[in-house]
């Protein structure tokens, strides 16, 4: 299936983009108006779709530089909907909160929903989609949503605005749990992260395809999307193998990656645009702060070296 064309979309290089820099984070200090231009002016060089985790202040500065820059940027937009129930199997100790904190958040969630919608309308020509959530359906989550919610949500965004509807999440869950939410969604989008089941990086494309094609295999004719999929360049040990991350790994990953998805016409997120320091622990090898294409300082990590390869004046 060309999803490309399923989706009315032209073919594309896609990348999710954070842009919190060192001292911010999400629910703090964002990126100002300059500095989401200047990387926006980066990826610009090599990328058509970004896709935004929340419709917070930073996702509507986004949204304003490519209206007002007119840059040619197609988003995929999202609300991070938080926990609404508590998740005992978080394995980082994450997922329980109190009763009033699982009630506000449900009513902070539908704040989030109908803000999307809002931003959907008031931006037509640049959201080409919306996304109701990221990973708050997987085991491992420490912010849980029940599916039932989730599709109430689908159903809530899909009566109010005219873009296509998803939800983010690992493509495991979409093989059981995942089916009533599979019946609702416009398109499904699963990640991939070979790296974090201990694949060697000789294996991870193999590895890739199977966990795409299992979905997209049990949901014949529904779109299916890889909204994450990336190679972290360090890590302390937790969760990840430190032999198996550098940025020689990320570029072969990288490659591999664009060249099958590319020769199928699947629309893919790669995971991510730029390091992010408030990421995880304090650790400063912690993996989840290094999975970016682009250091923090926003110079190119190995894979990005010869597309953006300073010029000698």
């Amino acid at each position: 299936m060309d999803c490309f064309k399923k989706l009315g979309l032209t073919p594309g290089n896609a990348i999710c983009y954070s842009g919190f820099r060192e001292g911010q984070q999400p629910g703090g200090l964002c990126p100002s108006y300059e500095e989401v231009k200047e990387d926006l002016l980066i990826l610009q060089e090599n990328w058509k779709y970004l896709r935004l985790y929340d419709c917070d202040e930073h996702g509507e500065t986004v949204l304003k530089v490519i209206q007002k820059e007119k840059l040619d940027f197609k988003v995929m937009m999202g609300a991070y909907i938080e926990a609404e129930m508590n998740n005992f199997g978080c394995p980082w100790g994450g997922g329980v909160y109190s009763e009033e904190q699982l009630s506000l958040n449900q009513k902070k969630n539908l704040k989030k929903i109908q803000k999307l919608i809002l931003l959907g309308n008031s931006y037509p020509k640049i959201i080409f989609s919306l996304s109701v959530g990221n990973e708050a359906c997987v085991d491992w989550t420490d912010h849980y949503v029940p599916v039932s919610q989730v599709v109430d949500y689908v159903n809530l965004v899909k009566k109010s605005a005219k873009q296509p509807v998803t939800f983010c999440e690992n493509y495991l869950p979409w093989l059981n749990k995942l089916e009533p939410l599979a019946k609702v969604v416009d398109f499904i989008s699963v990640h991939t992260y070979p790296v974090w089941e201990y694949k060697h990086i000789h294996e991870s494309l193999e590895y890739t395809k199977e966990n795409y094609h299992a979905v997209a295999q049990k949901y014949p004719g529904k779109p299916v999307v890889i909204t994450e999929a990336g190679w972290s360049t360090n890590s302390n040990g937790r969760g990840i193998n430190p032999e198996a991350v550098n940025e020689m790994n990320q570029k072969i990953y990288y490659g591999d990656l664009m060249e099958w998805t590319g020769a199928e016409n699947i629309p893919t997120f790669v995971f991510e645009a730029f390091d992010e320091e408030w990421k995880g622990s304090h650790h400063p090898l912690e993996p989840e702060k290094h999975w970016g294409l682009f250091k923090k300082d926003r110079t190119p990590k190995l894979v990005m070296k010869q597309k953006y390869a300073l010029k000698i004046v």
